[in-house]
């Protein structure tokens, strides 16, 4: 299944770029960038990782979310894993295939999402909807354990109604508390993201990213449709032991670049750019058009 292919490391500290090593590996057709840069007067460590393929970057997201998986089932009993939308789900579909639709723990598995439309069940523009037909209806969950949106009330009722349903898992819980805040302390929080650098439904300048007291927080004018949504907040995103963001397409090149390079102040930031663990771990998962326009990426090729 796997072929050997050219692996390059390469550490990203400060702006600094060293290309530390060049090396045989089975993870066929795959660069991966090792980051590590200043935030906020200290360091934030992340990895990225550059594939040449969507079928190699979605095996290589499958391989990741099913590791993360099994040791969180091993260490706390269950995996809370948060889920976005759009392509993302799609390119979850390996988990579907064998070995994993065997090997994965599913009875374990608590499916939340960082942020949903306020449309119905069986609407098309669903993330529910999206990940049920691609997904969970192709593997064994637990239905009791899949946690969508109430759907028959406003986007401000759908946010509180989301965020007491977590509160209460929280107790009991299925999902771990921050030790260093109240928040939610999800195993895993999957995101893709957009041409604008938004992540969940978190967009650029919008007033939503400056929520700090709310876990769930909801929107009436997205700048993409449909207009109601409820999201995630920053903390909670941040609050999460892993969390994965997805990117692919020349389409979200700049915003990648701007996301992960130290662009400096009088660049334009992108909600991206703040999704960062405070105590956990961030992998960027991309393929060489969204990473084409990162510093060092002459070494991608």
């Amino acid at each position: 299944m796997h072929v050997e292919a050219r692996k390059i490391t390469i550490i990203i500290h400060f702006g600094f770029i060293a290309v530390l090593s060049s090396i045989k590996t089975p993870s066929a057709n795959a660069v991966e960038l090792v980051g590590s840069m200043a935030l906020s007067g200290g360091h934030k460590d992340r990895e990225l990782r550059v594939h040449e393929s969507l079928d190699e970057l979605s095996t290589d997201l499958a391989d990741y979310i099913a590791e993360l998986s099994e040791a969180s089932v091993k260490e706390r009993g269950v995996f809370a894993i948060a889920l976005s939308g759009g392509s993302l789900i799609g390119l979850m579909g390996k988990l579907c295939e064998a070995p994993y639709n065997k090997t994965v723990d599913w009875a374990k598995w608590y499916i939340f999402w960082a942020d949903e439309r306020v449309v119905a069940k069986n609407h098309a523009d669903s993330n529910y909807k999206l990940a049920k037909d691609r997904l969970l209806s192709k593997v064994p969950i637990i239905p009791s354990h899949v946690h969508s949106i109430n759907d028959t009330v406003s986007a401000e009722e759908a946010a509180d109604d989301y965020e007491f349903v977590i509160r209460q898992l929280v107790k009991s819980r299925v999902i771990s508390v921050s030790d260093i805040s109240d928040c939610p302390k999800f195993d895993l929080i999957l995101l893709g993201m957009g041409p604008d650098g938004h992540v969940a439904s978190l967009f650029p300048n919008h007033s939503a990213l400056e929520e700090k007291d709310e876990w769930v927080t909801f929107i009436t004018d997205s700048p993409k449709p449909p207009p109601e949504r409820i999201t995630f907040t920053l903390p909670v995103i941040n609050s999460a032991s892993n969390v994965a963001i997805v990117a692919t397409g020349d389409s979200k090149a700049e915003a990648v670049h701007l996301a992960v390079d130290d662009v400096g102040s009088d660049s334009p930031s992108v909600p991206a750019g703040v999704a960062q663990p405070l105590k956990g771990k961030l992998v960027w998962f991309l393929d060489k058009a969204a990473a084409s326009k990162l510093e060092g990426s002459q070494f991608s090729a």
